[in-house]
């Protein structure tokens, strides 16, 4: 019954999916290709960025800028 016909016209379905499949892989890897090119922050900038997000605490926000600062002042 099917068998002549090969499902008249399922084969799209094919064409459907491997576009499916090419889109979600150069979605997928183009983002982590452009984040690795960026250049990096300085480390009292990353510092004063997680401070303002409320990520660390003032005190240990001061310890840590006191430790970058030594290690990049000699």
């Amino acid at each position: 019954m099917f068998y002549d016909h090969h499902f008249i016209g399922m084969h799209w379905v094919w064409w459907i999916i491997i576009t499916l499949i090419i889109l979600l892989t150069v979605f997928n890897v183009l983002p982590y290709r452009y984040s690795s090119s960026k250049s990096s922050e300085a480390p009292l900038d990353i510092l004063k960025k997680r401070f303002a997000r409320g990520e660390i605490e003032k005190e240990e926000y001061k310890e840590r800028k006191r430790i970058i600062e030594e290690n990049h002042n000699p």
